[in-house]
């Protein structure tokens, strides 16, 4: 038994490393932000993009940290075939990261009955507003485009 506990302490510290290891990917970085899309809409999705893009253009790839956090509505920017694909790809060629709400994976394939497929850049978290709140604690700022 205490051999068990030991082991599950063990699991449990390496994937807490794991875990902020991804979340500063860009330790250099002098900006860190989170770029918010909760809206279906489409214009609202290009726009989010725009930000990240503009954010690269400006501060440059290895000075700026963007995650774009994805949940309710606004995961169908990260469904495969969204118009936006080539985007997100080369927005990830720069260093921009792609969260998916796992709430919204399952609320999504609960109303489809199948699991949605998702770009390939997309990262499920537990939850869309937990990751946000999880990166404004470390000095990320929030933006909602």
């Amino acid at each position: 038994m205490k051999r068990l506990n030991i082991l599950l302490m063990l699991i449990l510290s390496l994937t807490s490393l794991n875990l902020l290891a991804e979340s500063s990917t860009k330790p250099f970085a002098e900006k860190k932000v989170v770029l918010q899309i909760s809206d279906p809409n489409p214009f609202k999705q290009t726009l989010v993009l725009n930000v990240a893009n503009n954010l690269i253009k400006h501060y440059g790839p290895d000075k700026v940290d963007v995650e774009i956090v994805a949940f309710g509505p606004g995961l169908r920017l990260l469904m495969d075939g969204n118009v936006n694909q080539s985007r997100i790809s080369g927005l990830s060629n720069n260093g921009v990261r792609f969260a998916a709400c796992k709430n919204t994976i399952a609320a999504f394939s609960k109303n489809l009955g199948h699991k949605p497929k998702l770009v390939k850049q997309a990262t499920p978290v537990s939850a869309g507003v937990v990751r946000i709140i999880d990166l404004a604690s470390e000095g990320y700022t929030l933006v909602k485009p």
